[in-house]
């Protein structure tokens, strides 16, 4: 057994406070090459599939591979985009900024539609740009733009993404397991996630759930070694082992959360979790005079931006660090066009954490002397 634990609630995009039992997992050795964790991988890969709605005799593929999510990302780009290849990245936020960097990296010839933070892209504008240069073969999207918290239309766009014959790439890292959603309606080509987000698993890998006839197209393109999505594929399919060290622990905490998961009632039932503690703490943030920076149809149940007071004695430096010493840990706001602080729903958090959140930020306003107007409007 591991010794009592004080860690203080996360409430971030990840990583994500974890069950004990999730932690009690990883308290075990396997080699990488033991049948026992062979067979773990097989079972994960299959639960993911049955988790995205699809299934190896449907043509899908559930790929696992080491390092953050920006490593799933990155293998799939470096992969997925052949040297005569044009991508379109639909940008609304740091992470698909950080799409487009992985681009450029690359050296992959790349266009972009970009919009302000708060807003959605439109299928229409996805059209348009499809429609004016036949030459892109890729387009990319994020699923749940952590940045904001904003949930982008990935059914609509992918609609016209293959109505116009294109390769459909969507990160899903913070959307994934609790935003129910149809993979094969959606026309995605390729989603990406991680360990250590809604399925609330912990740091390790990120997997790739993809369409097998397009990754039968992928062979000998990839332009990394380690992130060679094909051949990531081709050994697992071969003999279950991974080409290079598996973060075994992880794996074997990411079992026991996908059962937690399937306890919960999949991921309706974690939707429900996710979507309670986003009304309490948009109830609660709203009685306090707080605004949301994403208007309310956009808003999505994962994280949620909000505006920083215009009070003069607000800093959050020194909120934040007040927070922390009350043992909450949220996060600083990542738009370009307002200052925001952010505050996530998802991991092992429950409308009771967020109760007491709510109770120390309304304590905080006191020690710093803040009034604000209760019942503010949101946008």
């Amino acid at each position: 057994m591991i010794p009592s634990a004080n860690d203080k609630p996360l409430f971030t995009p990840g990583p994500l406070t974890t069950s004990r039992t999730v932690k009690q997992a990883m308290l075990r050795d396997l080699g990488s090459r033991d049948d026992e964790f062979i067979q773990t991988v097989a079972r994960i890969r299959e639960k993911l599939l049955g988790l995205a709605g699809v299934s190896k005799a449907a043509g899908y593929e559930a790929i696992l591979m080491q390092g953050s999510g920006t490593f799933g990302i990155e293998s799939v780009i470096s992969s997925a985009i052949p040297a005569d290849g044009k991508f379109l990245v639909i940008i609304n936020g740091a992470y698909g900024q950080r799409i487009r960097r992985i681009a450029e990296v690359h050296k992959i010839d790349c266009v972009t539609i970009e919009c302000i933070e708060n807003q959605a892209p439109t299928p229409e504008e996805v059209n348009n740009t499809l429609s004016a240069d036949p030459a892109i073969t890729h387009v990319a999207i994020v699923h749940c733009e952590t940045t904001s918290g904003i949930i982008n239309p990935i059914e609509a766009i992918g609609a016209v993404v293959r109505k116009h014959g294109k390769v459909y790439i969507v990160d899903s890292m913070s959307a994934f397991g609790a935003v129910p959603f149809d993979m094969q309606a959606s026309e995605l080509d390729y989603l990406i996630s991680s360990s250590n987000k809604c399925i609330e698993g912990v740091p390790g890998f990120s997997f790739i759930i993809c369409r097998r006839e397009a990754l039968a197209t992928i062979e000998g393109q990839a332009r990394s070694l380690s992130l060679d999505l094909f051949h990531q594929w081709q050994g697992l399919e071969a003999n279950g082992q991974f080409r290079f060290t598996p973060p075994t622990h992880s794996i074997l905490a990411f079992e026991q959360a996908l059962d937690e998961l399937d306890g919960e009632g999949g991921i309706e039932g974690r939707a429900r979790r996710y979507q309670q503690n986003y009304h309490c703490l948009r109830d609660g943030m709203r009685e306090m005079g707080f605004e949301e920076y994403v208007p309310e149809d956009l808003q999505g149940y994962i994280i949620t931006s909000f505006l920083f007071p215009q009070h003069p004695n607000f800093n959050f430096d020194a909120f934040y660090q007040k927070l922390n010493e009350k043992g909450f840990v949220i996060y600083p706001g990542k738009v370009a066009d307002a200052e925001c602080f952010r505050i996530g729903n998802i991991g092992r958090l429950f409308t009771s954490d967020v109760g007491n959140l709510l109770r120390a930020i309304r304590l905080i306003l006191v020690e710093m002397n803040i009034s604000m107007p209760a019942e503010s409007t949101s946008l």
